[in-house]
């Protein structure tokens, strides 16, 4: 039942629209599964043949840059303090961290931020916020999204074609392994990112 639920969801044609709303959404609210759906469909492009692999990249990648812009534009237009929860004091931490990793590495930080969902927001309302130039914020930003698209892509697409098993378990297998790499990925680009302690005395 779950195999003919996943067959279904391969053909159909709302699968890569609803990818994108996904992959958006993800980009303002970490809790919607926006890596886990890419992944997902990934893996079914190997179990099933469908959706088309490439297809695949190229929507969640639109999507997420799409997202990306977005935050962009908000922190463009409105500001860092515009709403309660930008005033939160975690919230407020989070910006002077992005505003001052931006200041000396705006590259850097916008295309690893991609890969963590809670610096990602951050990253994209401040570089908006601090007048970043468009073309070099969007130049970033979709090599990163491409770069983010390919990875959770190919991350479902290699697990269903190494573990045996049919579409269920590929899917399961290949979403459980992403989030375990991405938390892993997430800790590690998050160590490199964190600010210098200033030195004892």
């Amino acid at each position: 039942m779950v195999e003919d639920l996943l067959t279904e969801v391969a053909r159909s044609a709302w699968a890569l629209p609803l990818l994108f709303v996904l992959v958006l959404g993800d980009a303002f609210l970490v809790v919607i599964p926006g890596e886990a759906a890419v992944t997902a469909l990934g893996a079914l492009a190997v179990a099933q043949g469908e959706p088309m692999l490439a297809a695949i990249v190229l929507v969640a990648a639109a999507a997420a840059l799409t997202g990306d812009a977005l935050c962009y534009l908000v922190g463009r237009t409105v500001g860092l303090e515009r709403w309660r929860w930008m005033r939160a004091p975690r919230t407020r931490a989070a910006f002077a961290w992005a505003r001052v990793r931006l200041e000396r590495r705006a590259a850097l930080v916008l295309f690893t931020a991609r890969f963590i969902p809670f610096a990602r927001l951050a990253v994209n309302l401040t570089a908006g916020a601090t007048r970043l130039p468009a073309p070099r914020y969007l130049a970033v930003a979709g090599l990163a999204a491409l770069a983010w698209a390919l990875y959770q892509a190919l991350v479902g697409a290699v697990v269903a074609a190494i573990v045996p098993g049919g579409p269920v378990v590929a899917v399961v297998v290949s979403v459980v392994f992403a989030v375990g790499l991405g938390l892993v990925i997430d800790a590690v680009l998050a160590r490199r990112l964190r600010p210098a302690r200033p030195p004892r005395g």
